[in-house]
């Protein structure tokens, strides 16, 4: 649509082609990224299905976050805590690939290890992408004893490539960002329903960070507190309507939810909200 994009040209436009499409009073929920505008949007839209009688269960389901996004927004917040600890990975990569010799160099040094191919190229993470920074450290750190061969054999290499600690802190900041980055690709599936997923990843994100909260390394515990917070102030109450998902997968149904919930919780009574929101909904 032409500009302005503002919140209040956003919902009339939505409202407007829900109308024409004869739609208007079927819109259960809608799902938006995390911004101003958009929460703006859904306000309006709200109030004026609201207005027309065609808002369902009086709007207590209707705007659903992005959960890729909000996944997004808590690793980043941990992102901001092991920016030292990567450094000397980025800056190994960095010198390697600044010329071809040198990477024909460092690829040689795989020849006198038995086992290890270079199988994988080496990457760089993006800055407003933390999940390069997953990528970046999982196609280093299987080279690891090629790095340190390749360290003997150019000397202006010694300084960018990390230590044994540093290689360590590495290894398990990449375990730790594993999980986070395997949810990310799976909410953000484009050939499969998602929302049926939502509640046990949600759930295994949420074990995840509270496991890290107890970790030997401090700086995972460092990280796992930062990333809490931000997920306390999404995600502390599972939302509701993708539970409801999970509740009609028959693979999952209710009582997977109970048991998730008891894990994290002393009781199961957001649970028992579900199966009552689920006699809500319109049949």
């Amino acid at each position: 649509m032409p500009p302005p994009h503002t919140g209040f040209e956003l919902s009339s436009k939505i409202f407007t082609l829900l109308t024409e499409w004869k739609v208007d009073k079927k819109i259960f929920s809608i799902t938006l990224d995390n911004a101003s505008s958009n929460d703006t949007c859904v306000e309006h839209l709200k109030s004026t299905l609201d207005v027309h009688g065609s808002l369902l269960c009086g709007g207590e389901f209707f705007h659903v976050r992005c959960s890729a996004h909000i996944l997004n927004l808590i690793v980043q917040d941990g992102m901001k805590i092991c920016g030292d600890a990567v450094y000397k990975i980025r800056e190994s990569i960095q010198f390697l690939r600044k010329s071809e010799s040198r990477m024909v160099k460092f690829k040689e040094c795989f020849e006198d290890i038995e086992g290890l191919e270079y199988t994988t190229a080496l990457c760089l993470d993006v800055l407003t992408r933390w999940n390069s920074l997953y990528a970046m450290l999982a196609s280093a750190i299987p080279y690891k004893k090629a790095f340190e061969m390749y360290k003997v054999k150019e000397a202006g290499f010694r300084e960018f490539c990390p230590s044994s600690d540093e290689w360590r802190r590495n290894e398990k900041i990449c375990d730790f960002l594993l999980p986070f980055y395997e949810t990310t690709k799976l909410m953000s599936g484009t050939s499969y329903p998602t929302s049926n997923l939502y509640f046990l990843q949600v759930w295994q994100i949420q074990l995840i960070l509270m496991n890290s909260l107890k970790n030997d390394e401090v700086l995972i515990r460092n990280m796992g507190e930062k990333m809490m917070i931000k997920f306390k102030k999404y995600w502390e109450e599972y939302s509701v309507v993708l539970a409801f998902g999970a509740v009609l997968d028959p693979r999952f149904k209710l009582n997977t939810l109970t048991s998730s919930s008891r894990s994290v919780h002393d009781s199961a009574l957001g649970v028992l909200e579900i199966a009552t929101d689920l006699l809500k909904l319109p049949s």
